[in-house]
């Protein structure tokens, strides 16, 4: 395994310390240390299965870790849950949201849910509906339920930036969103980092995460097999490359269904 962490701030943004999840005698992460600095924009990587939404659960509080734990601006997230989740945005892999709310109600009732001021609430409802394209679909009163998915991601970001975290845990925040939307997405998170917070996000496009990460992991039967800035990551190929080299299983296509094309 290929590990390298930059020289230590006094508090890590997000650090997993021997984060382990066993599913009957199934592995599902093993032993997984990560630590993302003030600022990083670090992309987890890794096969259907590698045990890359299964960390993350435990990361931010949603699933319990059979052993580990995990830490938010130097908080434990299961001694002082509601101390870590002040800190932490998350937007989860299957996000469930209320369907017979518009966007601007669902921000509204989360931020009430989250004792924050009227006056604060209505303000960033208003700007994250904005910023985020979704005023339309507010004016129009269409539901989230009646969202397509690429809405659903937007919507679930805002309730993840609404209350101002400093740690951004974002499952597949790019899929099934349109180029445009991709866009504005980029431009939010990039000004996060720029303001000192941390993002960390799940993907499957390697293009994407070469585009947008300073600093990469890579998962593979839910051991972390490479982690580092991307050029360490990368070793002077593709980070594509890197991953199928890492994760295997792209040559057994050669000897495979020979009957195909002939």
């Amino acid at each position: 395994m290929t590990t390298t962490h930059p020289a230590p701030p006094d508090v890590w943004a997000l650090e997993l310390r021997g984060l382990r999840r066993e599913f009957g005698d199934k592995i599902a992460v093993d032993d997984v240390d990560l630590r993302v600095p003030p600022g990083a924009f670090y992309g987890l990587v890794g096969p259907n299965g590698a045990g890359k939404t299964t960390a993350l659960s435990m990361a931010v509080g949603l699933l319990r870790p059979t052993a580990g734990t995990a830490y938010v601006q130097g908080i434990d997230v299961w001694a002082d849950p509601v101390g870590a989740k002040q800190r932490l945005g998350v937007l989860p892999d299957g996000l469930a949201l209320p369907e017979r709310l518009t966007g601007g109600e669902l921000l509204t009732y989360w931020g009430r849910f989250r004792s924050l001021p009227r006056d604060v609430v209505a303000a960033r409802t208003a700007e994250l509906l904005r910023v985020l394209e979704l005023e339309e679909a507010e004016e129009l009163g269409t539901l989230v339920g009646e969202y397509s998915t690429g809405m659903r991601k937007k919507i679930g970001l805002a309730t993840a930036l609404l209350h101002a975290p400093r740690v951004l845990v974002l499952d597949e925040p790019y899929e099934a969103v349109d180029p445009v939307s991709a866009r504005v997405l980029t431009r939010i998170l990039r000004r996060f980092t720029e303001g000192g917070g941390s993002v960390v996000i799940s993907s499957h496009v390697m293009a994407m995460v070469e585009q947008l990460c300073d600093r990469v992991a890579i998962v593979v039967r839910g051991a972390v097999v490479a982690d580092g800035t991307l050029d360490e990551v990368r070793r002077g190929s593709s980070l594509d490359d890197r991953f199928v080299e890492l994760a295997g299983g792209a040559d057994a296509v050669e000897e495979e269904l020979t009957w195909i094309g002939g």
